[in-house]
């Protein structure tokens, strides 16, 4: 067994190269030999979003506070509230983050595939995530 205490993990910005606006990353657990799953709280201020991204093995969002949009490509942007729950497929194109007025805090929980969680790509424009 082991315990991690609430706040022995510091908090960090979200890199501008991998999100828009104000987005703050709180770690929960990451990877070890016995786990492949990564995790962390993500709190979007209003108007805040990742770069479209995908991931090995896929994504799951727990939404905990606020309301948000998400988006795979190609597809409409969904509009999300605390208690959903969002799953991205292996490798499917997507972003995520607040709506232009409200934020929003989601955890987000995904699999490493040889020490890779993430793929991140280009920004999601201005007219892409207004177009809800």
């Amino acid at each position: 067994m082991e315990i991690t205490r609430a706040g022995s993990r510091p908090s960090g910005k979200g890199p501008g190269d991998w999100f828009t606006g104000a987005v703050r990353i709180d770690p929960l657990f990451e990877p070890n030999s016995a786990r492949r799953a990564a995790s962390a709280l993500v709190t979007f201020e209003p108007g805040a979003r990742t770069a479209w991204h995908t991931h090995p093995l896929g994504q799951t969002l727990i939404v905990t506070v606020g309301a948000g949009w998400v988006q795979r490509k190609g597809g409409p942007v969904e509009k999300i509230f605390p208690g959903d729950i969002v799953w991205f497929e292996a490798n499917e194109k997507h972003w995520h983050g607040a709506t232009a007025t409200t934020g929003m805090s989601h955890i987000a929980i995904q699999e490493s595939l040889d020490g890779k969680v993430v793929e991140w790509m280009e920004q999601v424009s201005d007219e892409e995530y207004t177009q809800p």
